[in-house]
């Protein structure tokens, strides 16, 4: 789903919606600019206008969820790799190759995701990545029973990355479902259709309108943003790996 064109697709139709009722309302003949016709609007519209804002809420609460669930995946991450890291330094020189490869893969992740020529790394092939890492990893035999404890020390550790790197590429698809999301705009273009077959015809009427159909797409395109916490303008912070990166080189 593309946020963008979900959000200036929401603010036209607000705008056909609105612009269009004010026109017709004024073409329409006498008989139907009644009070009576008025009030059945405006009831009409104000069921809708209670629904569409509880939707709105269910979508925000949504997306603010996706948010926090995948940055606090973000940093347990971080705190993962960096105990995988030293696990592998306790180990000794047998493990450097497998530490070299392991920051290779992190780095590679913070230059893809949140990089200039950023492109979406944290998918299954980024998952796929580390099997390099589990096996030089199982490719090293430990020589005494205390090394045998740091290796699997080692070994659980890596296990807790690739689980968190599969729930994170899980999480940062996005749960808003689309039929909320049709329903939304369905919603608001007759609560504007509305509001336009009520207002007078003049510059405040629709300047009003045009701001208000504004501003509600834009945050209709927020909550997508947000929902999506690896792309757009509201984006999971890199700081966590970029620490865990500072902690592997040293």
């Amino acid at each position: 789903m593309n946020e963008i064109l979900v959000g200036v697709g929401t603010f036209f139709c607000l705008v056909v919606a609105s612009i269009g009722s004010v026109e017709l309302s004024a073409k329409l003949p006498a008989r139907y600019n009644h009070a009576d016709t008025d009030r059945v609007v405006r009831l009409a519209a104000n069921i809708f206008v209670v629904t569409t804002s509880l939707v709105l809420g269910l979508l925000l609460n949504s997306a603010k969820n996706t948010y926090e669930s995948v940055d606090r995946n973000v940093h347990d991450l971080a705190t993962d790799l960096i105990l995988f890291d030293r696990s592998l330094r306790h180990f000794g020189p047998e493990a450097a190759d497998v530490r070299q490869l392991l920051l290779a893969d992190v780095q590679k992740d913070l230059d893809g995701t949140w990089g200039r020529n950023s492109r979406r790394v944290l998918d299954d092939s980024a998952a796929r990545a580390l099997d390099d890492v589990w096996n030089a990893l199982a490719a090293i035999r430990p020589s005494d029973p205390v090394r045998s404890d740091l290796w699997r020390d080692a070994e659980a550790n890596l296990q807790n990355v690739v689980k968190r790197r599969w729930t994170l590429m899980e999480e940062s698809e996005g749960t808003i479902p689309t039929i909320f999301l049709i329903m939304l705009i369905a919603w608001l273009v007759l609560i504007f259709a509305s509001f336009g077959f009520l207002a007078p015809r003049n510059a405040v009427t629709i300047s009003t309108l045009l701001v208000a159909a504004l501003l509600i797409s834009a945050s209709v395109y927020l909550i997508l943003d947000m929902d999506v916490p690896f792309s757009g303008p509201i984006q999971i912070s890199p700081a966590p790996l970029q620490r865990a990166v500072e902690q592997m080189r040293r």
